[in-house]
């Protein structure tokens, strides 16, 4: 792998995806309010069981957050007569598809989950729980599947031999991608206490 002095502060790039969690933190703050407004306006709540591919849903994204650490760029000292310092290495590979497949098999599970619901009669339009289980597992998916192309991004980056821009792009689509799974953490236990 080619390695590089990285010497930036913070990337725009990061402040973006910062201000981009902001809203998503919002919005999901929104759906939960209006979740727990509702439960407890209405007879009509009904409760079900979660499918258990959820469970195994909530390992696949811890996964995925612990494969995109070790995929971190290492940074090394360097005999540099310049001085300046260290050399970070790009993103490594196996690691950053391994988070990918990871998170396509999170949203396989979901799909699974909705099909499991489905069969049960469990439709979006059945019942006012159900319609909150299908909206906040479909928006997570939908802004998970935004860190995927991030993380594709950096798989570009990495294979065009673009190590600084690759590091760049590496800090800001993780720290998407562990929000993603902070907010899939928070999102199961609103499920599984409410639903």
């Amino acid at each position: 792998m080619t390695s590089l002095s990285v010497k930036s502060p913070a990337a725009p790039a990061q402040t973006g995806v910062l201000v981009g969690i902001a809203a998503i933190t919002m919005s999901f703050a929104a759906y939960s309010s209006a979740l727990i407004v509702r439960q407890g306006a209405s007879p009509d709540w009904l409760h079900f069981t979660l499918p258990r591919v959820l469970f195994f849903n909530t390992l696949v994204v811890l996964a995925s957050s612990a494969t995109l650490y070790v995929a971190r760029p290492r940074s090394r000292a360097t005999a540099d007569p310049a001085g300046s310092g260290a050399a970070v290495d790009a993103p490594n590979l196996t690691w950053l598809y391994a988070t990918i497949l990871l998170g396509f098999l999170f949203l396989a599970g979901q799909i699974m989950a909705w099909r499991n619901l489905a069969a049960q009669g469990l439709t979006l339009s059945s019942s006012p729980s159900s319609s909150f289980f299908y909206l906040l597992t479909a928006m997570h998916g939908l802004h998970l599947l935004g860190g995927l192309a991030g993380l594709l991004y950096v798989v570009y980056r990495v294979r065009r031999s673009s190590p600084v821009r690759a590091v760049v792009a590496y800090k800001a689509a993780s720290l998407y991608w562990h929000f993603m799974t902070v907010l899939w953490l928070y999102l199961f236990a609103i499920l599984a206490t409410r639903i």
